[in-house]
């Protein structure tokens, strides 16, 4: 029964369940606290905003293992893959990701409709234009999947918020957005030969690792200047996630200079994961305490 659990897991990813709830957590908490919502009342909505994000997040992790086994097979970190050595039949995992779409995004209606609809948009472009689009034929596929990537902070943050066009909630947008060039390109980096041996084009494989470190300094330099979307809310969160990014662009500006490419990437791979962590996890502290003492 365990190991029927352990393949179920691989296959709708529960990892990345599990880092896209904090971000979306993070923007609920942040919009109770922004609109003065009562944060007892919104328990039923927190929850269902929990059970639905898992249940779509599962369902789009299951949806790309399902289309990526041929790929999969070739790299060594996929090969294992319960959806590439078939332990888990085909059908039954396209019929259970179905459920879990059609179930999560039902959840996320009961707290509003504009949450179900960005939790299928989320789904949607990781499925269709990223995974069957640009995945295998562009360096940009990183970028593109960005936006489903991003699409969790809306969702917590249309879950209880009368709308999502403060800037609170776009600032944790972009930077779930920016976050995740960074973040991928140190993978593909580490994964290099493994994405060479799929003819999956990252960044790294087409182009070359200096031209990547070019890039993920752009985008953190984007990042840094994303930080000033939280100045509305808080000089707190402003000045937290300044320092963060900050740190992050010296790590990769002297790391790259100093270390083996693969250990650089590793460094910013660990770092991009404390980032994601620290940052949102600031907010949730931050809107908490923030509604205590109002």
């Amino acid at each position: 029964m365990q190991n029927y659990m352990d393949l179920w897991a691989k296959t709708v990813k529960t990892g990345i369940i599990k880092s896209n709830l904090i971000p979306m957590i993070a923007a609920l908490m942040l919009a109770l606290y922004t609109y003065n919502l009562d944060f007892v009342e919104n328990i039923p909505n927190i929850i269902f905003a929990i059970i639905g994000s898992a249940f779509i997040i599962g369902a789009a992790g299951a949806f790309n293992n399902l289309y990526d086994r041929d790929i999969d097979l070739k790299m060594a970190r996929t090969k294992t893959r319960p959806t590439v050595t078939g332990e888990l039949d085909a059908k039954f995992v396209m019929i259970v990701a179905t459920i879990l779409l059609i179930a999560g995004l039902v959840i996320l209606s009961f707290t509003t409709l504009l949450a179900a609809l960005l939790g299928f948009l989320g789904v949607f472009f990781y499925v269709v234009p990223y995974t069957m689009w640009t995945k295998r034929r562009t360096i940009w596929n990183t970028e593109v999947g960005s936006i489903s990537g991003a699409m969790p902070p809306l969702i917590g943050w249309a879950a209880v918020a009368p709308d999502i066009w403060h800037p609170a909630a776009w600032a944790l947008f972009f930077i779930m957005v920016i976050w995740q060039m960074p973040h991928f390109y140190a993978i593909a980096i580490r994964k290099k030969d493994d994405y060479s041996a799929a003819d999956v084009p990252m960044l790294p494989v087409v182009k070359g690792i200096r031209r990547t470190y070019i890039q993920t300094n752009i985008y953190l330099v984007i990042l840094t200047l994303t930080s000033f979307l939280f100045v509305p809310i808080s000089w707190g969160l402003t000045l937290v996630s300044l320092l963060l990014a900050v740190i992050w662009l010296w790590l990769s500006f002297v790391g790259y200079h100093k270390m083996e490419g693969k250990t650089w990437a590793t460094k910013m791979f660990v770092y991009s994961l404390l980032f994601m962590t620290i940052e949102f996890a600031t907010v949730i502290i931050y809107s908490i305490v923030a509604m205590i003492i109002s």
